[in-house]
């Protein structure tokens, strides 16, 4: 998934910094750069984008006023060197708010964030396949389905356990990873797990034993789990 963005500030160095980021970012298309907010508000509303990065101070017209304007929002992150700004942005479901000067690594989640919301907007249909593609590590990877062993949640990020490879950390939420696997092969089993059902071997005292002799606990909230697994095997 590649997301069409425009940047709006009237600071030339911050456009830059912007322009330096999202090169950086292959899931990022920068369309087009705009000094000043009429401009970029003629172009949003004659354009179809899907992420907005501007900044909220500026003269004329501010960032805020700019998009709630809109009649057909595209996802927003704000930018500014105003921490006082913040609730107002937040009301208007921002994807997230950066505090000038912005590092990459801070610019980078609040991309992953909106990488996650649009495809919750729009599930890619490749989530029934054989693969879907995370990043980790400034890099696209492959992730094969048939080789995930379990997937561990870690606060913001997910850990990605494989048969008969090195696990890989992405930038990416439980609930976003489950939206793209199959739902008849993948199983939420705790709020830290999932597990592909075809890697079970077997279940005891609410810990499921996978292949490798791993073990993981089964929660409250998911012993449902241990019932559907009885009665089918899978």
């Amino acid at each position: 998934m590649q997301l069409k963005c425009i940047a709006i500030d009237d600071e030339p160095l911050a456009l830059e910094l912007i322009k330096q980021y999202v090169s950086k970012i292959p899931e990022l298309h920068l369309v087009q750069t705009f000094d000043d907010a009429i401009g970029g508000g003629e172009f949003l509303r004659n354009n179809k984008i899907d992420l907005l990065f501007i900044d909220i101070n500026m003269p004329d017209i501010t960032g805020i006023e700019l998009v709630r304007s809109l009649k057909d929002k595209p996802a927003t992150i704000f930018t500014t060197a105003y921490k006082h700004f913040a609730l107002e942005g937040f009301e208007l479901e921002a994807i997230d708010y950066l505090l000038k000067p912005i590092a990459f690594e801070r610019f980078e989640k609040a991309v992953k964030r909106a990488i996650e919301f649009q495809a919750l907007r729009f599930p890619d249909k490749q989530s029934s396949g054989e693969h879907f593609f995370v990043r980790s590590e400034y890099r696209l990877v492959k992730v094969d389905i048939d080789e995930i062993l379990y997937i561990e949640g870690l606060e913001d990020y997910i850990k990605i356990h494989f048969s008969n490879a090195k696990p890989i950390l992405t930038l990416m939420t439980l609930k976003s990873v489950l939206e793209k696997l199959p739902e008849e092969k993948f199983k939420r089993i705790h709020r830290s797990y999932i597990i592909p059902v075809s890697k079970v071997e077997s279940i005891l005292n609410r810990k499921v034993k996978l292949i490798n002799s791993i073990e993981l606990p089964v929660s409250d909230s998911y012993t449902s789990f241990i019932t559907d697994w009885m009665k089918t095997g899978r």
